[in-house]
């Protein structure tokens, strides 16, 4: 249970993040330009997740925003090239890593 609490409390910090306004300035990327390489993670499917291990797979992956998303949970549907979705199921293994 607790362990649902914290990957809720991380989805609804990064949703909360998405919508704050931006910078004045735009803050250097790391690699490229924030699009996201859900190649680079693909190692992580069939490990349990972390709170920790969600933020190192998005900034891996070179994104900008997270998702991480449980069985059953409804999700938006728009695409966003600089998004990595994390699915997990009931136990917390993470079984898809893809960007959009």
């Amino acid at each position: 249970m607790t362990r649902s609490l914290q990957l809720s409390a991380l989805l609804a910090c990064t949703l909360l993040a998405a919508c704050s306004s931006s910078p004045d300035k735009p803050a250097a990327a790391s690699k490229g330009d924030g699009r996201c390489n859900a190649e680079a993670v693909q190692h992580l499917v069939d490990k349990r997740i972390t709170t920790e291990m969600a933020e190192e797979a998005r900034a891996e992956a070179g994104a900008e925003h997270l998702r991480v998303t449980q069985p059953n949970q409804p999700v938006t549907m728009d695409y966003n090239p600089q998004r990595l979705n994390i699915d997990i199921d009931e136990d917390d293994t993470i079984i898809r890593l893809n960007c959009g």
